[in-house]
């Protein structure tokens, strides 16, 4: 095992993230959500497919119809509704702040429905890390946003969908998964403005929005892939969280927003309650 090497993928990966949540900053605010879950749905789709063609796997076969993988689609789709509405209406600092939560709640979503032992100590770290959420978003303050909740949204159906993958074949390769989550959109996208109408014709710069941020998805699947083959989990892990660092960067940069001392102190509970609980997981498997 290369653990450097694996940490360099996986900060190339969450370089890739934070560069696809700009570029869809950018599509957001010409097109509508629908619009963009067709366009990004269905490039995604194709790419994706391409790759797992590549790979010798056929598009449809058994696994597109297992109950998690459509489990999978279903939580995807929800996490990308709630995700888009959230970039078009909160600061991207904030979003990406609110998301740090996943790791926690998967802890507690494995414990509650897969049954997984969770000790005291990780129950703890749950409790807190959730105290630190409610910093960032700060219900009853005259400052809340009622829109941040589609971020909770976001953070808890990503959740849902990293559960949801536990169970699936690792026999199911992660392209074929990711191109299949991606058809979902596609369909949830097309089906609605189907329906609703509102098309939009973008600018050329804003056009390019979409496949700049399927270009770099794919160059973050890659790279997370390639992080968890060189490198231990255990080490390589902790470095999803410089995703973060690189939000912020371009938050503050590209689009001026500012970042306040108490969302600070959230996100630094929140990411501390996360390595912690990563930390206890591997001493349990360890242990056993």
């Amino acid at each position: 095992m290369d653990n450097l090497k694996g940490m360099a993928w996986m900060t190339l990966a969450m370089l890739a993230f934070a560069l696809t949540d700009m570029f869809m900053v950018f599509a957001a605010r010409e097109m509508p959500v629908w619009q963009i879950l067709f366009l990004f749905g269905t490039g995604g789709a194709i790419l994706f497919g391409l790759w797992a063609r590549a790979q010798g796997h056929a598009w449809f076969g058994p696994a597109l119809v297992m109950r998690p993988v459509i489990l999978r689609n279903l939580a995807e789709v929800f996490a990308t509704v709630c995700f888009v509405i959230a970039l078009s209406r909160i600061p991207l600092s904030t979003l990406s702040a609110v998301i740090q939560a996943n790791p926690l709640l998967v802890t507690l979503g494995a414990a509650l429905f897969l049954g997984e032992k969770v000790g005291w100590r990780r129950w703890l770290a749950i409790g807190v890390g959730l105290c630190g959420v409610l910093l960032i978003l700060r219900p009853g303050a005259e400052s809340f946003d009622p829109d941040i909740l589609f971020a909770v949204g976001a953070a808890i159906g990503l959740s849902m969908r990293d559960l949801a993958t536990r169970p699936v074949p690792k026999s199911v390769p992660t392209p074929l998964l990711a191109s299949y989550s991606f058809a979902a959109l596609a369909v949830a996208g097309g089906g609605v403005l189907f329906v609703v109408g509102g098309w939009v014709w973008p600018t050329p710069m804003i056009g390019l929005s979409i496949p700049a941020a399927i270009l770099l998805g794919m160059v973050a699947y890659f790279a997370i892939t390639a992080a968890m083959r060189v490198g231990e989990i255990a080490a390589v892990t902790p470095f999803r969280y410089t995703r973060l660092v690189f939000a912020f960067f371009i938050a503050m940069v590209v689009f001026g927003e500012s970042i306040d001392a108490t969302t600070v102190a959230g996100v630094a509970i929140v990411i501390a309650t996360g390595l912690y609980s990563l930390w206890r997981e591997r001493q349990a498997r360890l242990a056993r």
